[in-house]
């Protein structure tokens, strides 16, 4: 059975746009991708390791534990043997009591990968190889989360192509979720169930071919 841990913030946890609710496993994407790959005969069990607000390596500074890259290593020991990590990070790197640019972001996925890499698994464990997925570009946030991310579209301009150059210069996976999806039509940042099910599906595709 391959093992897959989502690395991710709330864009992967599934929270409903503009709710403090979530949606359902078989309707947020990394369930969509277990249950597409299962009916395609890929016996796989997708691990969710996503936190609302997480940062790639940035403290929130009113809710602790949001750096991703505190106790990362952690994680991938825990979770070992895996057969792929994905990370979808980067969006809240562009909260509004950040000043960070698209480069920067980019630059803590690559602190991202480093991490996973030297995590201490066990004698005999693969290390595994990682998918970065960069988040849908983010549009003016709208609702309650609009003081949180304002003029973040702005500040993420270009992060697509920032993490595909450090995906390439690494040796990781890349795919851009934008290519299937935008953000959500309700917040303009997280993705709404039918966006949920266009990134699972589209994801679920190339991971089969990865596990080949």
């Amino acid at each position: 059975m391959h093992h897959i841990l989502v690395y991710g913030d709330s864009l992967s946890w599934g929270i409903i746009p503009d709710t403090r609710s979530r949606f359902r496993f078989d309707q947020r994407w990394p369930g969509i991708v277990e249950l597409e790959l299962l009916k395609t005969g890929v016996s796989v069990r997708v691990i969710e390791d996503c936190l609302n607000g997480r940062r790639t390596v940035w403290n929130d500074p009113f809710k602790p534990g949001r750096n991703g890259i505190e106790g990362l290593e952690q994680r991938i020991e825990i979770n070992s043997p895996l057969s792929l990590v994905i990370v979808l990070l980067g969006t809240n790197d562009f909260q509004s009591m950040h000043n960070l640019n698209a480069w920067q972001s980019s630059q803590g996925l690559a602190a991202i990968v480093a991490s996973i890499r030297r995590a201490p698994i066990e004698p005999g464990m693969p290390v595994p190889p990682i998918l970065l997925v960069a988040p849908p570009q983010i549009q003016e946030a709208k609702g309650q989360i609009a003081p949180k991310f304002q003029e973040a579209e702005t500040k993420a301009a270009g992060l697509t192509s920032a993490i595909n150059i450090v995906a390439q210069e690494l040796g990781c996976h890349f795919f851009d979720a934008g290519s299937v999806t935008t953000t959500s039509r309700v917040d303009g940042v997280h993705l709404d169930e039918d966006q949920h099910l266009a990134l699972g599906e589209a994801l679920a595709a190339e991971i089969k071919i990865l596990l080949l």
